[in-house]
């Protein structure tokens, strides 16, 4: 089993098809799909049903997709461990951050990271923490930034834990209140984030234990759009209070909630066993240093 055929087959799961997955791995589609059928002969059962122009993973796929992703996983951090013990590089840092929270939690680790280690090349994603939890498993980030708790498959560093803030147009009824119960909004429509965003699960959660779903008028993911959503009184919105207090609106009011265990609290996660780069380490450092745990 080579692990070219294992690349192979993980970009065509990932890319959901032969040809975007040719153009990922810089081959031809052709080579990609015998090194697809070289894996299925190799192991002796098919790993795509493949209907049409669609690919779906067989269960035997589906085992043979999750441990090439590990497998992968150790064979980049093994070219990673040893270019550092040869000193062929000066730093690669490779760190997926979220929409919500990065230019105030680690917009100045960036500043202090880049004047201590000016050597070291930054390489950022910036996706939902969901997908970020999935490029963090697969290896293709060094470190992730996700909302606790996390998979056991993780180890994770605290960053910070704030309270959720309701957000909610001044002239309502309730935003002459100095706290609102979550079972108050019952009837309320909601203004939440797009799908994958990890802050829609801790809203949702909270409102089953209230004992009500809520009708979902509006997603977005952007900030700014949804507190302007919230002012046009399409519905209410929800943003940790560090952030709520940095989106101000006139037309906007920032309550607290009444509901315990509604909190956003954002960790850097990476890979329980996994090797950690140089310059991975000296970012948790940092991001440790400037953002200490109370």
């Amino acid at each position: 089993m080579e692990l070219r055929t294992l690349r192979a087959f993980v970009e065509v799961v990932r890319q959901g098809g032969f040809s975007q997955a040719a153009k990922t791995v810089f081959a031809t589609q052709s080579t990609v799909s015998k090194a697809v059928k070289q894996l299925e002969d190799e192991l002796g059962l098919p790993l795509l049903d493949r209907v049409g122009h669609r690919s779906t993973l067989t269960a035997a796929g589906e085992i043979v997709y999750r441990r090439a992703l590990a497998m992968l996983a150790e064979r980049d951090d093994l070219v990673v461990e040893l270019d550092e013990l040869r000193g062929l590089k000066r730093g690669v840092l490779r760190i997926g951050l979220p929409p919500i929270g990065s230019d105030v939690l680690f917009a100045p680790i960036f500043a202090v990271y880049r004047s201590r280690y000016p050597g070291v090349d930054i390489q950022l994603v910036e996706h939902g923490s969901k997908r970020l939890e999935e490029l963090v498993r697969s290896g293709e980030v060094d470190l992730g930034a996700s909302l606790l708790p996390v998979a056991d498959e993780f180890d994770w560093q605290d960053v910070r834990c704030e309270p959720i803030d309701l957000l909610i147009a001044a002239d309502h009824p309730l935003a002459a209140r100095d706290r609102v119960p979550l079972a108050a909004l019952a009837d309320q429509p909601f203004i939440l984030f797009e799908t994958g965003f990890a802050l829609n699960p801790i809203i949702l959660d909270a409102c089953r234990r209230n004992g009500f779903t809520p009708t979902i008028a509006a997603r977005s993911s952007q900030i700014n759009f949804l507190v302007e959503l919230v002012a046009a009184r399409l519905g209410v919105g929800f943003l940790p209070r560090l952030i709520a207090e940095r989106r101000r609106h006139p037309a906007v009011r920032a309550l607290p909630l009444v509901e315990p265990s509604m909190d956003w609290n954002m960790a850097l996660i990476w890979r329980r066993g996994g090797y950690l780069s140089h310059a991975a380490k000296a970012w948790l450092s940092l991001a440790a240093e400037l953002h200490p745990a109370s």
